[in-house]
């Protein structure tokens, strides 16, 4: 183990929503590998009284801020609640099935770097490895920037993901250039909803693009999945993938449509 990295001007913000086991191992893995922040907000969307019981019971071992409702409320909800409650500049937004790597720290204090001295809107740290991020132009320190291509001649539909709920860092003042989070709806109409407000608003993204990977992704493996996506999302089927990728192709043409009418 290394030294302490402190990071002062940093809010870890962590969403949660009856994974209390998960969570209890995402700040483990930061206490073991010596993170400390400002402060540790953790939003919860009115989970289960066990799972409720168990999170408090976690701040007798680690230092955190508790933000609760009494009802669920959806994705959306839990981070705007969570984010209101931030007092300093940045945010580092993670949700509770996700857990960092000895290499986060060192390409972290890089990211802060660009954020103090760049553009940036936020810096990105995961995505899914089957899903990745289609346009990358390589910057420096490790990180690419995320470029949007607006034509129809690009139709991979991932191309609308700049933004993502997936770990990253952000300014907190976030909400006054993009808007809030939409509530009441599923996570990822949600997470869509953002997307396109943040390509409309002309948004900036860096994504970290090197060989390492700087946050890891449970899948279930400590508790089961809170949000469960349809099955013809994850079939195998032939004749299901040609009409996913149809789908998909149909979801990039309507999705530059409805950009068009935002602007």
């Amino acid at each position: 183990m290394g030294a302490p990295y402190n990071f002062d001007r940093v809010t870890l913000l962590i969403t949660h929503y009856n994974r209390s086991k998960s969570l209890e191992h995402l700040l483990k893995r930061c206490a073991e590998e010596d993170l400390s922040f400002e402060e540790i907000v953790i939003s919860d969307d009115g989970s289960k009284p066990e799972h409720l019981s168990y999170v408090k019971s976690l701040q007798q071992i680690y230092t955190f801020r508790l933000i609760t409702t009494p009802v669920n409320k959806g994705l959306g909800a839990n981070i705007n609640r969570g984010q209101d409650a931030v007092k300093t500049p940045y945010t580092l937004y993670v949700q509770e099935d996700f857990e960092p790597t000895c290499d986060f720290a060192p390409n972290f204090i890089n990211a802060i770097k660009l954020m103090d001295t760049e553009s940036w809107d936020i810096i990105r740290f995961y995505t899914f490895p089957w899903a990745p991020f289609p346009y990358l132009k390589d910057y420096k320190l490790g990180y690419a920037e995320m470029l949007f291509k607006p034509t129809l001649l690009h139709l991979n539909h991932l191309k609308f993901r700049l933004y993502s709920d997936h770990p990253h860092l952000r300014r907190s003042h976030f909400f006054q250039k993009f808007g809030r989070y939409i509530e009441g709806q599923r996570g990822d109409p949600t997470e869509y909803n953002m997307c396109m407000q943040f390509i409309r608003k002309n948004g900036r993204a860096l994504m970290f693009n090197a060989d390492s990977d700087l946050f890891l992704h449970e899948h279930g493996a400590i508790e089961p999945n809170t949000m469960v996506r349809s099955k013809w999302k994850l079939s195998n089927s032939f004749f299901v993938s040609v009409m996913r990728n149809l789908y998909l192709k149909g979801k990039v043409v309507n999705s530059t449509i409805k950009l068009k009418k935002l602007n």
